[in-house]
Order: structure tokens, then C-alpha cells, then sequence
């Protein structure tokens, strides 16, 4: 009995004895996984290397397991779209890593035309700014972000107006009267009117579509390039509280070099010394004779005013956005608000807007799933037309703005042409606003109908509404040159859009090996505005403004408008792709629009581009340090609908006439109508190479392309017997053929140490000329000249200034030495419209940018530069601020005299409003280099940052454009060289020191 007792005991013990090992080599392994933005990472796999123990971390981040023998464990942690991470136990039983985002990963994935595609899979060109490259630059649209960024987009300022949006081309321009502006899409909506509506704070990322597979997907609307914006979704995490908020002082780049009292004096006694009229003996008596008394007065008295310095102030700019995201597997949101004011370096001048967004995306049960976009702005602009820099140059140093009491002096020159700038900034005394309200919204509703086959419903109203007032009172600048009463005008507009898409994908893998998508698609889209205006003179209660024009004495005009227009699309697209080797891309779509006349809207769009992932064959397998290489090559044809509705139809005006000795009103046609208007269609063959080296540290894109337009919409000249001096017809064709080279490197990578990468673009685009109306070489009133670009400058050269010694030769061609010589092309002894010659065109021989980042620990510099090289400007400040007559002030140049027998600019004469052939004096070299921006940011410790409570904070501070090289600035005194077409008189250039925060919570 005691020996069965005791073998029982004995079981037990060892039972119990067995059950406390093994809870001592059982642990609870917990911790969280993070995104380097410190967001949780829901969905992580967490699990043991070499062990089928394994889990996932929950909404929160967070994950939990019970681990055997975790002695020597080794955790592994994957997710999508980050590098797989290992993380030893080392017999801790708390363990919160980090993941970092795969990026080579990451950028498999590009929006494309109605869906996405995977980057190997692309056959189209297409580059991406990411919200990196976005965050680079404080920028105030989203056109400013692509500047510089990416091959094949060129993106030139128009001005520094705040408000004001930069010009963008893609691929150069192709038409000559028809737009040349790309298409934007706004979350799959096509996207109409000003960017300055969209925060820039909202959008994610920006792919640009170049080539006409990418873009014949958009048929009519993609002839010069599809820019796709994306906008904030929400993902599955927790809330996700982001503030962004900075502030910049804004400076004007530079004055412009006028002339000083001194300067100036000596100018006008010169001007008048050309025709006899100042004589040296007696220099007193003949400053009396020359300066008013006002004048005479200011050059006594040493007066010496620098006007630029009273009308030019310091600016800002301030930007702030708050946003929420977060959500589950079923349901994401995202919610925004922003507001961005730029406060001009003119008083007068502002620009303030407020930004609301909203992204929904939600799953209903597995296999539908419906979601929303709203944008929502309200903008309000200020001094959309002021601009006083013509005025504000043109004032003399040797005059006084105000009076022995402080008052300001109407006339300070005594010159009723030259009336006092600072009377515009008197409270009241010029108001003008453009308040702006839009709601852009994108609605989509998708489901599976079986696996593989999916419909959606996609739905885009578009509303906006604007007020715009113009009050100029009585003592304003414009009304004393031009004479009258006080003066009030006021337009109000809305216009309502919409699209509806119905698309329909389907996507089908065959044997692991064929992989075929088709995607259809059947849309509609229109667009209604409508505008009214009526303009008043006579205001006799001033601080009315334009709030009560039926008070005024006189209606000087009324008028409305309405314009309406429809596309009604069909669109196929195929893809097909052997072995992830060989992909073939066909797409055929069809456009109907309603501004072309019946038997004429329609067009047809066809494209067919392949691609072959070289990586992918036998021979290149094992090659370790190539990642990626793919040939591309597409041809299609694409068309342009750049016309206004109702061309087609003609239209009539209004003209009064005297019928029975009394005055009645009558109707005329106001141009020719033309039904048999049709599409003008560009064509256009590309082909391309993308490459990955290195393990993604080296990638890049390079591509060649051709594209050629018929059928131009633009005017066809009549003779003046026929009433009317042109009609719109299909004539003429152009050409635009160039490269295109993208180049990203990560040239130093220490994650906890130093880091250097750089992007590096180049892209080399020539336009052409082939065939003008009625096959004419050249249209002369128009600069367009068959075998030369689209767009040129067309005048008289200069060779230089007539010198003393020449004065013989000067007078066969009835000139004086000191005056401007210009080339003799056909050596027939004068000047006349026949020596005229093309001197040059905007269009760069080249253009370049480049984005540099490092880092280093928490610190993080990124500079950002652009240059265009071999373009032509034409600057109206050398051609309205070189009068050289002496009575207005003038650029402070090198003329020419008898003691000073220079070349570069005409002597002063006081008979000649300007110089003869002065316009031979504006074109420059545009050539520059520019840092467009430098940025330091310092991002806090993530000890410190915890201990707040916070999951990031960053610091940063920015200067934008601190550096321009360029010969017009450097030689030439000007400020800044970018422009369009020409450098116009209006607001100086600036260049900005901003002050930046980054939170997250």
C-alpha cells in the first residue's frame, strides 16, 4: 500500500515538475510596428524565423504571441510595400521596431488613365512627382511642383502677382491658335479652370502622361498631355492628427537699375544737348530753360527720390493645413482643412484662400465598394490687374511725392502724364477683388461582378461661382492720364460641370503566363457658364464703390454671355502581357463634340504601344546588379478640340447707323461661319528605355519622340474686299521631335549615418514648322515661318551705335552717329521692313533640373535647381523704359555720346519719344540657372517626440529662389529672366525666407 502511495506521489511530482518547465519555457512576446512617420502599421505579419509561430499586428500596431524556448528567437517582420525586417529577441519580451518603405516596392505601383498599372507593366511615357518632390518646394499650386522635376513638362512663371499660375507644356506646343495647355485629372475627374483652387497641402502625388498611348485614353482632351492629381486618401490605421503650417517673409528680387537724380539730370541736358538746345558756357540759364520750375526746384533743393523704395514693400506668405486620416479594412477617411494667404510686395495686391477636403472610401460586404472626393475653396484675389511698375519707373528722381504739409502732390513733376503712384494707395481709392467659391467632388461607386470583372460608376459634378469689382476713383493714376470721373465695373459668373463614366475592367491570368486586362469605357461630360458684367463712370459717393453702380451718371456697358459645350466618348483598351516579358498596350477611342458642326464632331484616336522587360529573359537572370530594363515603343494619334463653342455657327453684332435721318441700330455678322470645322490631330511615335541598376540605387528613364499636327485650327487670312479680314479652317501642320532623359540616384545610403541622393532630368524639345495656309513660306503679321519653330521673334537687329567716324555711311541711310544701326540683311543701302530677320525663339535649346537631398541623423538639406539654355526673351522693360528723351526716367544704361562712343545704346534726343528702332534693344540671351529652392529640416529625436506624446516633429527652414545666374541680370541689369514670351513691366520678381513646422499626433 505505502509503495502504491509512493509511485502516485511520484507521478504527481513529475507531473507538476514537467508543467513547470514548460510554463517557464513559454514567454508573451508583445511590441508595435511603426511607419517611419510614426503611424502604426496594421496588418504586419509578425513571425518566428524557422518556426510556423506567426501573427499580425491589430489596429493599433500592435501585436501579441506566445513563444516556446525564446532563447535565440529571431522575429521576422513583412508587410506590402516595406523591406522585410529581421529583429533578435536577445531575451526581451517588449520589442517596438520600425519598418522602412520599400520604395523600389512602392514605385511598382503608377496611376494611370482610369485605373493603375504596375510600373513594369507600363508601355506608355509616364513620370511621377511623388510627395516628397511636393514637399521639396513651397509652392502655392500644383503646376510650381512640377517645375524643373520631371523630363518632357516645362513650367515657366508668368509673374509674381500673387494669384497668378505658371504656364506649363508638355512636349512643347504643337498648335498655333488652338490651346497648348495639357489636361488635367482631379481623382479620375477631368478637371477644368484654375489650380489655385486645389490646396496643394491635399495632393498626394502627380503623374504626367506624355506620349499618345498614355494619353489617347482621354482622346480629344489629351493632345498636349494628361497630368493625373491624386489627392489624400485615407488608410487602416488609428486617427492620424498632421498639422503643416509655415510662414515666409517675401522680398523683391532686386530693384530695377533706373536712373538717380544725378543720372537722370545729366540724361536730359544730354538729350538736349543732341539737338542744340543746352549750352555748356552758360549751364545754369539752360537748366532753367530745360527743367520746369518744379523740377529746377528738386535739382537745387538735391532732391533725389527713390520711388521704387515708397511703393515696394515686404510681403509674406502663410500656409496652414490640419487634416485627420485613419480607418479599417471596410472603412478610410481622410478630412482636411487649409488656408494659404500671399501678401504681394504692392500693397494692393493679395491673394487668400480657404480649403476643405473630404475622401471617403468604403466596402460593402467583399465585393462592392463606393467612395467620394470633395474639394471645397473659397479664394479671394486683390490688384488682379494693378500693376504700377510702368508708372512707379517712369517717376523723376528730382521730384517729391508730397508737399511742405505731407499731403501728396497730384502731379510732382508738373507732367499731367506723370501723375503721383502713392495716390492709388489711399484707403478706398482703387478696390479691386475677384472672390472665387468652388466645389469640385468625385463620386465612385465599383463592384465585382465575378472574380476579375469589375464595373464602376464614376460621377463628377463641378461647381464655381465668382464676383469680380473694379472701383478706380477719380484720383487714381489710371483716371488722371486717361481723364473723368470715378469709374466702377462688376462681373459675376458661375459655371456648373459635370462627367459621368461608366468603366468596365476586366483582368484575366491564363496558365501563369498570359496576362490580358481590357478596360471600357462609355462618358459624357459638359460644362454651362454663364456671365454677366456692367461698367459705370460717374461715381459721384465714392466709398460706394462698385456696390451701387445704378447710381452712377453714366452706363457705359452691359453684357452677358453663355457657353456650353459636350464630349460624348467611347473608349476600348487592351493590355496584353506574355511571361512579364513581352506587353502590347491597344487603345481606340472616339470623341464626340458639340463645338464642331454636325457631320464634323466626331474623331477617332488610336494607339498601340509594347514593351519588352529585357530583365526578364534567360540570358540576363543572375545578373545581380541589373534590376530592370525595358524597351518601349508606341505610335498613336490623338486630336484637339481647342475652340470656342459656336465658332461654327458665326455671330452677329450690334452697329448703329442712320436710316431715314434717324439714328437706328443694326445687325452685322462679326465673322465668317465655317460648319466644315474639324478636329486638329497630332500624331506621335516614342520610344523609350527604363532602366533600375544596383538594387534600385540607380534608375532612370530615357525617350526619343516625334509627334506631328494636322489640320491646325487657325484663322485663314481673306483680302479686306471681302468684309472680313480671316476665317477659321483646317490649315497648316507642325512638328515637335526631342529627348527626354530622367536619372535617380542614391549615392551614399546610411540610414544612421550620412545620406545623399539626387534626381537629375534633361529634355531637349524642337517645334516646327511644315506647312502654313494656302502653302505659303511664311505669314508675316503672324512671326510664323514654315521650317522654323511655332513661336519666334521676327524684327530689325542691331549691330551696334553709329559711331562719329561713320557719320558718312550713316547719312545714306538718313541717320545720325549716336543712333541705333541696324543690320543691312539684303545690302541694299536702307532699312526697311525687308531687313527684318528671325532673332530668335522662347524655346530653349535645353532645359535641366535637379533635386539634391542629405542627410544625417535628424538633419535633412535638400536643394532644388533648374536652368533653360539658348532661349530668346524680349523685355518690355528695356523697350518702355528706354525712351532716352528726357522726359520720363529712364534705365540706368551705358548711352552713347561723343565722349563715351559706345555700342551699346543710342544717344539721348530730346526730339524722339523713343529712340528710332528702339524694339531692336529688347531681345536678350534668356539663358539662367536657378536654385529655385534650399531647405533645412531637423526632425526631434523619437525618445523626446514620445515623451510629447507625438509620433513626429519637424522643423524647417526654407529660401526660395536665392539664386539666379543669367546674362540678362548679371550683364544687363534685369531681374529676373523667366517668362514666357516676354518680360513684361508689371510686379518685380521676389524670392521668399519661410519658416516651417511638420506635427503629427
Amino acid at each position: 500500500m505505502k509503495m502504491k502511495i509512493s509511485r502516485l506521489w511520484c507521478i504527481a511530482l513529475c507531473l507538476l515538475l514537467h508543467q513547470l518547465l514548460q510554463a517557464q519555457s513559454v514567454s508573451r512576446i508583445e511590441g508595435n510596428v511603426y511607419a517611419r512617420d510614426k503611424s502604426p502599421l496594421v496588418g504586419v505579419t509578425v513571425s518566428v524565423k524557422g518556426r510556423t509561430v506567426g501573427t499580425q499586428t491589430n489596429a493599433n500596431g500592435h501585436f501579441e504571441l506566445q513563444l516556446k524556448e525564446p532563447a535565440g528567437a529571431v522575429l521576422l517582420f513583412s508587410f506590402i510595400g516595406f523591406t522585410t525586417k529581421e529583429e533578435p529577441l536577445n531575451g526581451r519580451n517588449i520589442v517596438s521596431i520600425t519598418l522602412d518603405e520599400d520604395q523600389k516596392k512602392l514605385d511598382e505601383i503608377v496611376v494611370v488613365g482610369y485605373g493603375q498599372q504596375k510600373k513594369k507593366d507600363v508601355t506608355g511615357a509616364i513620370a511621377s512627382v511623388s510627395t516628397q518632390a511636393i514637399r521639396d518646394v513651397p509652392v502655392t499650386n500644383a503646376q510650381q511642383a512640377l517645375q524643373g522635376r520631371t523630363p518632357g513638362v516645362d513650367v515657366v512663371s508668368n509673374s509674381a502677382k500673387p494669384g497668378d499660375e505658371p504656364t506649363v507644356r508638355i512636349r512643347g506646343s504643337r498648335s498655333l491658335s488652338a490651346g497648348n495647355d495639357p489636361l488635367y485629372v482631379v481623382d479620375g475627374i477631368p478637371y477644368s479652370g484654375s489650380l489655385n483652387d486645389i490646396g496643394t497641402g491635399t495632393i498626394q502625388s502627380m503623374e504626367v502622361l506624355k506620349d499618345a498611348s498614355a494619353t489617347a485614353i482621354y482622346g480629344s482632351r489629351g493632345a498636349n498631355g494628361v497630368i493625373l492629381i491624386t489627392t489624400i486618401r485615407g488608410k487602416v490605421s488609428r486617427p492620424i492628427v498632421s498639422y503643416s503650417g509655415s510662414y515666409g517673409y517675401v522680398h523683391a528680387l532686386g530693384e530695377t537699375d533706373m536712373m538717380n537724380a544725378e543720372q537722370f539730370t545729366d540724361m536730359r541736358r544730354e538729350a538736349n544737348r543732341t539737338i542744340g538746345k543746352y549750352n555748356d558756357k552758360n549751364a545754369d540759364s539752360s537748366d532753367q530753360a530745360i527743367f520746369n520750375p518744379i523740377e529746377y526746384a528738386g535739382i537745387k533743393n538735391g532732391t533725389n527720390t527713390d520711388w521704387q523704395k515708397l511703393l515696394v514693400q515686404s510681403g509674406y506668405q502663410t500656409n496652414h493645413s490640419l487634416s485627420v486620416t485613419g480607418g479599417t479594412e471596410k472603412t478610410k477617411y481622410s478630412i482636411g482643412l487649409g488656408y494659404f494667404k500671399d501678401q504681394g510686395v504692392f500693397k494692393l495686391q493679395g491673394y487668400e484662400r480657404y480649403n476643405l477636403n473630404f475622401g471617403l472610401d468604403q466596402l460593402i460586404g467583399k465585393r462592392i465598394k463606393v467612395g467620394a472626393s470633395i474639394l471645397g475653396s473659397y479664394s479671394n484675389r486683390k490688384g488682379e490687374t494693378y500693376g504700377t511698375s510702368e508708372t512707379l519707373l517712369r517717376m523723376l528722381p528730382i521730384s517729391s511725392p508730397y508737399d511742405d504739409k505731407g499731403n501728396l502732390v497730384i502731379f510732382p513733376n508738373g507732367d499731367s502724364n506723370l501723375p503721383n503712384p502713392l495716390l492709388d494707395l489711399v484707403d478706398g481709392a482703387r478696390v479691386e477683388t475677384r472672390k472665387r467659391f468652388r466645389l469640385f467632388t468625385s463620386l465612385y461607386g465599383e463592384v465585382e461582378i465575378i472574380d476579375g470583372l469589375k464595373y464602376r460608376l464614376n460621377v463628377g459634378p463641378d461647381i464655381s461661382q465668382y464676383n469680380y469689382g473694379l472701383f478706380l476713383g477719380k484720383y487714381t493714376t489710371d483716371l488722371l492720364t486717361g481723364g473723368g470721373n470715378a469709374t466702377a465695373s462688376k462681373t459675376s459668373g458661375e459655371t456648373i460641370a459635370y462627367t459621368i463614366e461608366n468603366i468596365l475592367t476586366y483582368n484575366k491570368v491564363i496558365k501563369q503566363k498570359h496576362n490580358i486586362g481590357f478596360t471600357g469605357l462609355y462618358s459624357v461630360q459638359r460644362q454651362r457658364g454663364d456671365s454677366s458684367t456692367a461698367n459705370v463712370r460717374g461715381v459721384l459717393v465714392e466709398n460706394q464703390q462698385y456696390f451701387n453702380l445704378g447710381e452712377a451718371q453714366n452706363v457705359t456697358g452691359v453684357g452677358s454671355s453663355l457657353g456650353t459645350w459636350t464630349i460624348l466618348s467611347y473608349m476600348g483598351r487592351l493590355n496584353y502581357g506574355y511571361d512579364d516579358r513581352y506587353l502590347v498596350t491597344l487603345t481606340l477611342r472616339a470623341d464626340g463634340s458639340s463645338r464642331f458642326a454636325p457631320g464634323k464632331q466626331w474623331g477617332y484616336f488610336p494607339s498601340v504601344a509594347a514593351a519588352w522587360n529585357i530583365t526578364g529573359e534567360p540570358f540576363l537572370k543572375g545578373k545581380k546588379n541589373i534590376d530592370m530594363m525595358k524597351l518601349r515603343v508606341s505610335y498613336g494619334r490623338i486630336g484637339n478640340t481647342g475652340i470656342n463653342p459656336y465658332v461654327t455657327q458665326g455671330a452677329l453684332s450690334r452697329i448703329p447707323y442712320s436710316f431715314g435721318g434717324k439714328g437706328v441700330l443694326g445687325y452685322v455678322p462679326q465673322q465668317l461661319r465655317n460648319p466644315n470645322l474639324t478636329w486638329e490631330t497630332t500624331t506621335s511615335f516614342d520610344a523609350g528605355f527604363d532602366f533600375s541598376f544596383f538594387n534600385g540605387r540607380l534608375t532612370g528613364v530615357v525617350d526619343y519622340y516625334r509627334q506631328k499636327t494636322t489640320d491646325l485650327l487657325m484663322p485663314f487670312l481673306l483680302p479686306y474686299s471681302n468684309g472680313f479680314n480671316s476665317v477659321l479652317q483646317n490649315v497648316g501642320a507642325t512638328a515637335n521631335r526631342g529627348w527626354e532623359v530622367g536619372l535617380t540616384g542614391i549615392i551614399i545610403d546610411n540610414p544612421k549615418g550620412f545620406s545623399w541622393s539626387m534626381d537629375v532630368n534633361y529634355t531637349r524639345n524642337r517645334s516646327e514648322i511644315l506647312e502654313l495656309m494656302g502653302g505659303k513660306q511664311a505669314d508675316i503679321g503672324n512671326a510664323w515661318f514654315v521650317g522654323q519653330p511655332t513661336y519666334v521673334y521676327y524684327d530689325y537687329k542691331k549691330a551696334g551705335i553709329w559711331q562719329t567716324s561713320e557719320a558718312a555711311q550713316a547719312a545714306q541711310y538718313k541717320v545720325k552717329p549716336g543712333e541705333i544701326k541696324i543690320e543691312d540683311t539684303n545690302g541694299d543701302g536702307k532699312v526697311d521692313a525687308s531687313d527684318r530677320q528671325i532673332l530668335g525663339t522662347p524655346q530653349p535649346k535645353w532645359q535641366g533640373g535637379t533635386t539634391q537631398r542629405f542627410s544625417y541623423k535628424g538633419f535633412e538639406l535638400s536643394i532644388v535647381a533648374f536652368a533653360r539654355i539658348g532661349n530668346t526673351i524680349k523685355s518690355d522693360f528695356y523697350q518702355n523704359m528706354l525712351s532716352l528723351s528726357g522726359r520720363f526716367n529712364n534705365l540706368n544704361v551705358n548711352y552713347f555720346t561723343p565722349a563715351n562712343p559706345t555700342n551699346d545704346f543710342p544717344r539721348p534726343n530730346a526730339n524722339q519719344e523713343r529712340p528710332s528702332n528702339y524694339q531692336s534693344l529688347s531681345y536678350f540671351d534668356g539663358s539662367f540657372f536657378k536654385i529655385r529652392n534650399i531647405t533645412l529640416a531637423y526632425d526631434l529625436p523619437d525618445a523626446l517626440v514620445k515623451r510629447w506624446q507625438m509620433q513626429g516633429l519637424r522643423f524647417n527652414v526654407s529660401v526660395k529662389q536665392p539664386l539666379i545666374l543669367a546674362p540678362y541680370r548679371q550683364t544687363w541689369k534685369g531681374v529676373d529672366p523667366e517668362d514666357v514670351n516676354t518680360i513684361g513691366v508689371d510686379v518685380p520678381a521676389t524670392w521668399m525666407l519661410q519658416f516651417g513646422v511638420n506635427a503629427r499626433f
